[in-house]
């Protein structure tokens, strides 16, 4: 590959924009397992912010300007990810009933590599995230940011918050597993025609 074209493909904004929610994963592990005061919170709940802001940014900047790449494609989900499980097991090592949602987690994202390798290797794929798994993403980040927020809260909502992230998840994976190996899969072949 051409180097001129190797840093088109790698050193776009989406692209930096991906690799920076990145290096704030660490930042915010160190803040949030170490913070006592409400003001530590409030800088890890910042954190988190930033990152689901740059998120929303990365993609806007690519479809507007034409900077969509592969990296890209690869990178932004790599980082919304990481992100969501290193969120998921900080706050399930302070409360206990988040297990299961990080367990849950776990299986839908391996479910979701998995079958997108196979589809991969049979020269298909999905065309984008689905409705379901954006909604999910969405109430999987709001709800968890509120629990770094508001560490005092109840154990009762915080047992409603692992409720409805279940509930979530469970509806996304079930619409993953149909879009794969469902009557009316959404897989694409990856040389269709644009």
């Amino acid at each position: 590959m051409d180097i001129r074209k190797w840093k088109k493909e790698i050193f776009t904004i989406p692209n930096l924009l991906s690799l920076f929610r990145l290096a704030l994963i660490p930042v915010y592990v160190v803040i949030y397992l170490n913070a006592k005061e409400k003001w530590q919170y409030i800088t890890a709940g910042a954190i988190l912010a930033v990152s689901c802001l740059t998120d929303m940014v990365d993609g806007k900047i690519a479809r507007r300007y034409g900077m969509i790449s592969t990296v890209g494609k690869v990178l932004d989900p790599v980082a919304d990810k990481a992100t969501q499980f290193t969120l998921t097991l900080c706050l399930s090592m302070r409360y206990p009933v988040l297990r299961p949602v990080l367990g849950l987690f776990v299986i839908k994202e391996g479910f979701q590599l998995v079958a997108g390798i196979l589809a991969f290797r049979n020269g298909k794929m999905l065309p984008g995230a689905l409705m379901a798994g954006k909604i999910c993403t969405t109430v999987l980040f709001i709800s968890l940011i509120l629990l770094v927020l508001f560490p005092g809260l109840p154990h009762i909502a915080v047992t409603v918050i692992a409720a409805v992230d279940t509930v979530f998840m469970i509806i996304s994976l079930v619409s993953y597993v149909l879009a794969y190996y469902g009557k009316n899969t959404k897989v694409e072949d990856l040389n269709k025609p644009e």
